[in-house]
């Protein structure tokens, strides 16, 4: 298939900068096939039943946004000037980062970066176009002294529209964030809040908790036309051995398993290449494209995703090419709001029979 293919117009104006206030009030697009119902988030009780089972990525955004100041003795006298950093994943020489640094030519190798009184950085290596970072802090001082001068690493599309601030901090962030090491949040799980799982849990939907490190690759554009040829960045996860065995009861029991979010479907999908889930960790490079065959996901809840990107894909690969395309220009024309702080879909393609 080509790029094009999974192409459509949107307007500006339905980009998300700021999610919906309470959590749970966005609105969600119901499709059962090619039906299409327009819904809102708390209304995921009349549309999930005791024994099903939400898949759920339990990784922690880290606020891996830094601005600091590089210094120079020059003719002129002391110079500072502007760095800002991203931080993408740390390496196993502890306090090493890489990172996506700018402006990165105007910073010398061994020069110290400034992010706060007691938060510095030095470049020690470039490769391909990242720059590794060593910190002068390492574990529980490093994560104390990145919480305070970090800001949460929004989209670019939402980063080119406003700067982060405070209140990010919890925005982007699941209310059940645990393992940190995620640069973009897992965005379809933010729209639960403890009214919501605390209905759910009532009307004996289950949960299972899975992790995956979203990166910043996740928002990467496809440059291939061909999409065979598009390689696919890889991430860290963890399917557990609970959370194998859970998942597989729900299916032997007739449950449906819904990861919430394309991250958690991915995982799952990776543990379960073999046919049926197990217990897996490792990097996941998996490209779910159309013709693609789920062997755990049942159906997927998860936000409107940009244009010709691998999301789209997967959505594709999921309900039909065809039939996203409806889903899609019915929320364009019912303006529901797009992207990581936007409105959800719940995507249920049609029962394979036995």
């Amino acid at each position: 298939m080509k790029l094009s293919d999974f192409d459509f117009d949107l307007p500006d104006t339905l980009i998300a900068v700021r999610p919906a206030q309470p959590r749970s009030s966005a609105r969600l697009l119901v499709a059962e096939g090619a039906q299409i119902h327009d819904r809102h988030v708390h209304n995921l009780v009349d549309w999930l039943r005791c024994g099903d089972r939400l898949v759920l990525n339990d990784t922690r955004v880290i606020p891996a946004r830094l601005t600091g100041l590089r210094h120079r003795i020059t003719g002129q006298g002391p110079v500072a000037a502007k760095i800002e950093a991203t931080l993408l994943e740390p390496q196993a020489d502890a306090g090493v980062w890489s990172a996506l640094v700018k402006p990165l030519k105007k910073l010398k190798m061994g020069e110290e970066i400034v992010f706060s009184d007691s938060l510095t950085a030095t470049l020690e290596a470039v490769t391909d176009g990242l720059a590794y970072l060593r910190f002068n802090l390492t574990g529980e001082d490093f994560d104390t002294a990145l919480n305070a001068a970090g800001a949460m690493p929004l989209p670019p599309y939402i980063a080119a529209k406003r700067p982060a601030d405070a209140q990010d901090k919890t925005d982007y962030q699941t209310v059940w964030a645990k393992n940190a090491g995620a640069v973009a949040a897992p965005t379809a799980s933010l729209h639960f809040d403890a009214p919501l799982l605390e209905a759910l849990r009532a009307m004996g939907v289950e949960f299972t908790y899975v992790t995956l490190h979203v990166g910043a690759g996740t928002f990467l554009p496809v440059k291939v036309d061909d999409i065979s040829e598009h390689k696919m960045h890889a991430e860290w996860g963890q399917v557990s051995a609970q959370a194998a065995v859970e998942i597989t009861a729900t299916k032997a029991a007739g449950g449906r398993v819904i990861p919430v979010g394309t991250t958690a479907l991915r995982l799952i999908e990776t543990a379960g290449r073999a046919g049926s889930i197990a217990p897996w960790e490792g990097d996941t490079d998996i490209f779910i494209t159309p013709g693609f065959h789920f062997n755990v996901a049942d159906a997927l809840m998860t936000n409107f995703h940009l244009p010709r990107s691998t999301l789209m894909m997967l959505v594709s690969a999921l309900m039909g090419a065809d039939v996203i395309r409806t889903i899609y220009s019915h929320a364009i024309h019912e303006k529901y709001r797009f992207f990581s702080y936007g409105d959800a879909s719940l995507l249920i393609p049609p029962r394979k029979s036995a």
